[in-house]
């Protein structure tokens, strides 16, 4: 982003900086950088009295922790698969979401969906949730909502093993990027799920 002067503004009182991975480093890396981005929105929604979204914690199972480091788990595993990245509540609808990266200028991976992740959403619509996915396109600098209905549909057809960037583009939201919000994927949420 390009600041007045070429200096950033200071950092907000009381808020942790987060901390940036280089985007040359692993596709989870770059995810985590995405996902960095998406708590600090949620924050601020939270702050501004918005909406409540919060990230879902990875269960996991503990089995051996190492006390003399200040208790470091050093072994552990995944209790259950997990569903999706995001959950809460905007205007008094539930919502739930999954976040994604892609490096590709081409298309999105269905290999980057988990099947429990599809079957989560299903039921979150079935029973009147709002669900999508935010699926940020790093290399064109873009970021998009698609609806969970629409991704489903694709990924239960599998015309092909990814989804064109230019059917995302077609068929997604483009989000709006700034400062604060980093990502105002409310907006998006607003005009893809809460018709005027």
């Amino acid at each position: 982003m390009n600041y007045p002067k070429g200096v950033r503004p200071p950092e907000p009182e009381g808020r942790k900086k987060a901390i940036r991975i280089s985007p040359k480093g692993t596709e989870a890396n770059r995810g985590m950088d995405f996902e960095a981005d998406i708590n600090a929105s949620n924050e601020w929604y939270r702050s501004h009295d918005i909406a409540i979204v919060t990230k879902r914690p990875t269960p996991i199972n503990v089995v051996k922790v190492d006390y003399t480091k200040g208790a470091m788990i050093t072994h552990a595993y995944f209790e259950k698969q997990s569903t999706t990245d995001y959950n809460g509540v905007y205007k008094g609808r539930y919502l739930d979401f999954e976040a994604k990266s892609t490096r590709s200028r081409t298309s999105f991976p269905l290999a980057n969906i988990a099947p429990q992740q599809i079957e989560h959403l299903e039921g979150v619509m079935r029973h009147g949730g709002i669900a999508f996915f935010l699926i940020n396109c790093s290399l064109i600098g873009e970021t998009y909502l698609l609806p969970a209905d629409w991704i489903c549909r694709f990924y239960r057809e599998k015309p092909r093993k990814s989804i064109p960037i230019a059917e995302i583009k077609e068929h997604g939201f483009l989000l709006k990027e700034g400062l604060e919000p980093r990502y105002d994927y409310l907006k998006a949420v607003e005009e893809a799920f809460f018709p005027k």
